[in-house]
C-alpha cells in the first residue's frame, strides 16, 4: 500500500526525534532566505523545538490530542490545568477533560496552563504567543508548565513570517504584547549555574494537531 503524504510526514517526524538533530551551520546573513517546502516545515520545527528543550507531541486528530493530553496530565500528576480561552474550553469539555476555567487560586495553584499560539517558527523551534487571546499575558508565563495546542497550518519558516502572521491575525495591527518562546525559561546569571524556570515556565509542551486536508483518491 502506498504511503500517504500525511503518513510520510508523521514517519519523518518520528525518525527525526529518534536521533539527535545535527547542529546548524553558522548562518550566512548575506544569502537570501528561501522557505523550505511546506511538507518539510513540520519536521524542521519538531527538530528545532526538541533541540531547545521542548516536549513535542504529534496529534493525528482531535481524539488523538485528547488521549495524549489525558496521558500527559496523568503522568505528570497535573491537578490544576488552567485554560481560559473559550474555544479550548469547549474542546476540552467535549472530551470530558478536567481543567480550571477561571482565575480562582491561580497564583497558588498554577501548576500548568494550556493555550493556543499565534504561530510556530520552524527554523528556531519557537512558539509565538501574544496578549491578544483570552489567555492574556500571564497564562503563558506564570505556570510551571506551559502546554500549547497548535496546528500544522500555523508553522512558518522564519521569525519575520511569524510576525507577519501575527499582523494578519489581527487585521494588520500588532498586539501590545508578543512573546517569542524558544524552549523552557532558563538562566545562568547566579554563579554560572543553569537554572530552569527562573523567569517563566520550567517546561514547554507542544501538541501539534495535523489539520492538513485529507488526501482524496
Amino acid at each position: 500500500m502506498a504511503e500517504s503524504s500525511r503518513d510520510s510526514i508523521l514517519r519523518r517526524i518520528r525518525e527525526s526525534l529518534e536521533k539527535p538533530a545535527p547542529q546548524p551551520a553558522a548562518p550566512d546573513f548575506t544569502a537570501p532566505l528561501h522557505p523550505a517546502p511546506a511538507d518539510d516545515l513540520a519536521v524542521m520545527f519538531a527538530q528545532s523545538f526538541v533541540r531547545t528543550g521542548g516536549v513535542f507531541y504529534y496529534c493525528e486528530s482531535e481524539d488523538h490530542f485528547f488521549d495524549q493530553l489525558f496521558t500527559y496530565k496523568k503522568e505528570k500528576s497535573l491537578e490544576n490545568l488552567f485554560v481560559w480561552e473559550p474555544e479550548l474550553k469547549k474542546l476540552l469539555h467535549k472530551a470530558g477533560l478536567v481543567f480550571v476555567g477561571d482565575e480562582k487560586d491561580f497564583i497558588k495553584k498554577a501548576d500548568a496552563s494550556l493555550t493556543t499560539c499565534e504561530a510556530l517558527v520552524a527554523r528556531t523551534g519557537s512558539v509565538l504567543v501574544s496578549g491578544a487571546s483570552a489567555s492574556g499575558r500571564r497564562l503563558s508565563i506564570y505556570p510551571d508548565q506551559h502546554l500549547v495546542l497548535a496546528r500544522m497550518s500555523q508553522i512558518v519558516p522564519d521569525i519575520g513570517e511569524g510576525l507577519q502572521a501575527v499582523k494578519d491575525n489581527h487585521a494588520g495591527k500588532l498586539p501590545s504584547m508578543i512573546s517569542l518562546t524558544t524552549g523552557p525559561s532558563r538562566t545562568a546569571d547566579i554563579e554560572k549555574t543553569l537554572v530552569l524556570g527562573a523567569h517563566g515556565p520550567r517546561s514547554i509542551v507542544l501538541f501539534l494537531l495535523d489539520d492538513a486536508p485529507a488526501a482524496t483518491t
